[in-house]
């Protein structure tokens, strides 16, 4: 169970990233802000993790720190989503300005600096583009990653059952 749990991570986090690179880009042609190529790299994070634990079928210890990064790496992904909610119910005379998109910060500004402008979010992220079911795309990636940590526990608590 714990192996399919983690294969069934992997899979959700694929059809996650087809659904935004096919659905959301390419047919509603929405760009991604910052935060959210952020989430996006978490997820794909997570799924790496997960595909690692699923291949490597560990018990005891390494069990544990399989659990815990992709569970460290879910938590990170709920506060960039949260941040991303944050900023788009901000009133539109708190929203911050607008800023280069990444492939021109990561050309011109130092690393450190990208990280940090991508993490305080800008203009572009306060912008609902899309909603389904009355949730924007936080907080649907909100419920994705709190799904996902939870499915990391569930699975974690499998391994000792046969």
């Amino acid at each position: 169970m714990y192996r399919i749990l983690n294969l069934s991570i992997v899979g959700i986090v694929i059809a996650s990233m087809l659904f935004a690179l096919y659905y959301l880009e390419a047919i509603l042609l929405l760009e991604p802000c910052p935060l959210c190529m952020v989430d996006r790299g978490i997820l794909v994070a997570i799924a790496i993790v997960c595909f690692v634990a699923f291949v490597h079928n560990a018990n005891g210890i390494m069990r544990w720190v399989y659990t815990s990064v992709a569970t460290l790496l879910g938590l990170l992904g709920v506060g960039v989503a949260a941040r991303h909610i944050w900023l788009q119910g901000l009133p539109p005379d708190q929203v911050p300005e607008c800023g280069p998109d990444l492939s021109y910060m990561l050309d011109v500004f130092p690393l450190g600096d990208v990280i940090k402008r991508i993490f305080t979010g800008s203009g572009q992220c306060a912008e609902v583009s899309w909603t389904f079911l009355g949730m924007t795309i936080p907080q649907q990636t909100l419920l994705l990653f709190i799904g996902l940590i939870i499915l990391v526990i569930v699975a974690h608590m499998q391994s000792g059952k046969r």
